[in-house]
């Protein structure tokens, strides 16, 4: 009986674990606003895999979860339209654009402690998929 509990909480285990790779594909509201909420916290950011669509307007409302590590926001594409910088907090905070050009942008936290490792090289990134 043992092996067949131990069987399914792996199962369960590796289902939750895949469930973060979906890429979320952010609705279009009534306005036209394509809107989503975005949680950052110690180095993961959820969804991490966002899904818009090209020329039409964003809101990601972005917040951290935990209270005194410092967490930030980042895409950097001025390429496709969009330029991000935000610090994050555990209010929400708005960020509008709107994507002008098709494919996939990283967006991370810059933070970095000294002489440890990046809150982006432990994993806290993810990518906006720009799509037609």
């Amino acid at each position: 009986m043992k092996p067949i509990i131990i069987s399914l909480l792996l199962l369960f285990a590796s289902v939750a674990v895949c469930a973060d790779d979906v890429p979320f594909i952010v609705p279009m509201d009534k306005d036209g606003v394509q809107r989503t909420e975005v949680l950052g916290g110690d180095y993961f950011f959820k969804p991490s895999h966002i899904v818009v669509k090209v020329n039409q307007p964003v809101e990601l409302l972005v917040r951290k979860d935990g209270w005194f590590v410092p967490h930030t926001f980042v895409i950097d594409a001025p390429e496709a339209g969009i330029k991000v910088s935000e610090s994050l907090s555990r209010d929400p905070k708005g960020i509008a654009f709107t994507p002008t050009k098709v494919g996939k942008y990283p967006f991370y936290c810059d933070k970095k402690p000294p002489f440890l490792a990046s809150h982006r090289e432990k994993g806290m990134e993810g990518v906006l998929e720009v799509v037609e």
